[in-house]
């Protein structure tokens, strides 16, 4: 009987591990924050080499068909809309004829479509729709229509469901040498595609009309392709579109011709090269960190380098290549890595300083792009459509007005895009079997998110165990030890620490709906007429105290349940709001996981560190001291402007900094609808918060700010 009452009492091992984190909280969250850390920075010697998934795709199986024949037909177009340059005034109708023309010469269905610009102007209940899903322009005038032409070619092969498609933006009115030269890349290959006999999928060749910006006319294009609407824009005078010749007006669409489903897309461009040699620039990050399939890179990557001879670049943090913090942390991870390959030779982790420093500053950049929400080109508007889209930039090391390094450089440049376009022929299926979710840090090398996640539980594992210790601590028990207590206060004490926790719940949901309010105030300050960026940054900060303050008099009224609360009280609520940030973290991750990894790393030690500062200088302590300088500091750091200033600072200089670049850096985020606008929103709350935590009767409602810096309902 004794050994049976001996083993009910014992507990089961989840709960003495349980039990033991929270008696440890602290240390464990300097352990996991810590390998957090860490494990970010060995990102870059984790990153495995690309290859790819889909056998398929087979790129480079087959030689180029592209000759210079197509390159003769395409300089014949590119000095055709050179010449038109010479005469802006008449470059505008006359070039959308010419393309038209050359199109339908080669046996193209050809059509134009007119769209309207759009503003990007925020409002509350677009926010989370398409970013194409802007306002449009009430004037109806000739000025504000641009024109997109569009090719098809049909396959000889394929039955019409599936298409790959070509952009190239297009601006006749200002457009220069470099644009007509991608024109000239897209032609030589639409033209040889007229007379392969492989083709199995339809080819779409949009001439983006980037008059009012690349994005627009690809995103309108898109937006009519699969949701087509009747307007009064096919009732237009034909002068609107008139291409300059009237036999050849008759065989030119105003609506909209549809192909199959979009197997992928491919935006070209060029730019005038400052390398020693000829470069191939591809980026691919579009809308809330959405990226392409990863295969549609590594084929173009494979074919640029192994057959066309280009060197392919991602874009970097320049800054960081010349980082010294950072190439100390190269070279101390390739000491580690020679000393773990004494070890054991089987085991891969040695990595040269200078490939580390490549590494970071091409983590850091893709990292920063995909939690800034914003497309790094025209690809960004098929992702919304869930196609897989990149864009290619090509740079040249040589002018581009020597004939000769021309004629190649459209021969190189066809025959990769002719080889893309092969590899993408061959799939009977949708981009499936690579990464849809990972970060480059270089355009051969990549971190999947099996490995990337690791980094991020790990800062975020502490948020738990804190919660739930401090929690503890509110219901006065000590994890180590057992009180014997009556079952009458047991069920008392049970109850009034369960109207606590509720009624810190209920202050958490009052400052989330204080930071929605907040967060829709960019809209009515936008409709004040005349205002320069640096007075709406004012109004919108103005505004936003007076709301914390008028929230702060009706929770703290004598009315209120929270004043006169005992003085450890702050904890159950730092206990709430914990818990609420690490739900908000978790579901963040999911949407953008960018935007929730460096949300992590500066809030993450604010959170775990927040005390009230009134407490910390009346302990007049070494250690309140230190906490509350940590706080300060940690408040300071993760406050969204002083973060932009001084990131802005470290790139650009400080010199050129006005305080309205932050309401331009913030306008851009609401017009692309950003899930990095809400944490921007939520670390003001958190700021402006803490800046307030003047009395302990106050600590309930000031942690609480001190914490929501995420609201995703």
């Amino acid at each position: 009987m004794a050994e049976t009452e001996v083993s009910k009492k014992r507990k089961r091992p989840i709960v003495r591990l349980a039990v033991l984190l929270l008696s440890h909280s602290v240390l464990v969250s300097v352990i996991c924050c810590t390998a957090g850390v860490f494990g970010l920075l060995l990102l870059p010697v984790l990153a495995k080499n690309t290859y790819i998934s889909e056998n398929a795709l087979m790129p480079g199986s087959a030689s180029s068909m592209l000759s210079n024949q197509e390159v003769s037909e395409a300089n014949k177009l590119i000095k055709e809309l050179n010449n038109l340059h010479s005469n802006p005034l008449g470059a505008t109708t006359e070039s959308h004829g010419i393309i038209a023309k050359y199109m339908s010469n080669l046996g193209a269905q050809v059509n134009n479509h007119k769209f309207h610009p759009q503003l990007n102007q925020f409002h509350p209940l677009h926010f989370f729709s398409g970013p194409d899903s802007g306002v449009m322009q009430e004037n109806s005038t000739r000025s504000l229509y641009g024109i997109n032409t569009v090719g098809i070619i049909r396959a000889p092969r394929g039955d019409g469901k599936e298409a790959i498609v070509l952009v190239t933006p297009y601006n006749a009115v200002k457009g220069g040498v470099r644009e007509t030269l991608s024109l000239g890349i897209a032609y030589s290959v639409f033209s040889l595609l007229t007379r392969v006999t492989w083709l199995a999928k339809d080819i779409i060749w949009l001439v983006a009309d980037s008059q009012y910006g690349e994005y627009a006319p690809v995103a309108a294009w898109l937006r009519d392709y699969h949701t087509p609407a009747f307007s009064n824009l096919d009732s237009l005078n034909t002068e609107t579109c008139h291409v300059g010749n009237n036999n050849f007006e008759s065989k030119i669409s105003y609506g909209i011709r549809r192909s199959g489903t979009m197997a992928a897309a491919l935006v070209l461009g060029v730019a005038y090269g400052n390398e020693n040699e000829d470069t191939l620039g591809i980026y691919a990050e579009a809308s809330n960190g959405q990226m392409p399939n990863l295969d549609l890179i590594n084929i173009v990557h494979y074919l640029a380098v192994h057959r066309q001879g280009l060197r392919v670049k991602v874009e970097q943090f320049h800054w960081l290549l010349n980082s010294k913090w950072v190439k100390s942390l190269g070279e101390v991870f390739e000491s580690l890595g020679k000393m773990v390959k004494t070890l054991n030779p089987d085991w891969k982790l040695g990595i040269s300083a200078a490939d580390y420093v490549e590494g970071a500053a091409t983590l850091a950049s893709s990292l920063y792009h995909q939690a800034l929400g914003v497309p790094t080109g025209p690809h960004g508007a098929f992702r919304d459509y869930q196609v897989d889209a990149i864009t290619l930039e090509f740079s040249l090391r040589i002018s581009f007005d020597r004939l000769d390094r021309r004629n190649d450089f459209l021969l190189h440049g066809g025959r990769l895009i002719e080889g893309v376009i092969r590899s993408v022929n061959n799939l009977l299926e949708k981009f499936h079997q690579s990464f849809f979710l990972y970060l480059l840090t270089s355009p051969s090398k990549f971190v999947s998110v099996g490995v990337y996640m690791i980094a991020f539980a790990l800062l975020v594992a502490p948020l738990p165990v804190v919660a739930a210790s401090l929690y503890a601590k509110t219901l006065d028990l000590n994890p180590t030890s057992e009180k014997d207590k009556s079952a009458t206060s047991n069920e008392l004490g049970s109850v009034l620490q369960s109207w606590k926790w509720l009624n810190s719940v209920k202050t958490v949901f009052v400052v989330h709906f204080w930071g929605a309010t907040v967060s829709l105030l960019p809209y009515f300050i936008s409709q004040i007429p005349d205002s320069d960026p640096t007075t709406n940054f004012s109004v919108w900060i103005l505004l936003s105290i007076l709301s914390l303050e008028i929230l702060r008099w009706i929770l703290v009224s004598p009315s209120s349940h929270i004043y006169g609360l005992p003085q450890g009280e702050w904890a159950i609520l730092k206990s709430a709001t914990i818990s609420s940030f690490f739900i908000g973290l978790g579901l963040m991750s999911v949407i953008n996981f960018a935007t929730a990894e460096i949300g992590a790393l500066l809030m993450v030690p604010m959170a775990l560190m927040a005390h009230p500062l009134k407490l910390d200088v009346r302990g007049q302590s070494l250690r309140s001291i230190l906490r509350m300088i940590c706080n300060l500091v940690l408040g300071v750091i993760s406050f969204p402007p002083a973060t932009f200033f001084v990131f802005k600072g470290v790139i650009e200089g400080f010199s050129g900094i006005k305080a309205g670049d932050f309401w331009n850096w913030v306008e851009s985020l609401w017009a692309w609808n950003s899930a990095t606008y809400l944490y921007i929103e939520y670390g003001n709350i958190d700021r402006l918060s803490s800046d307030k935590r003047e009395s302990n009767k106050d600590a309930p409602l000031l942690s609480c700010g001190m914490l929501l810096l995420k609201e995703f309902a």
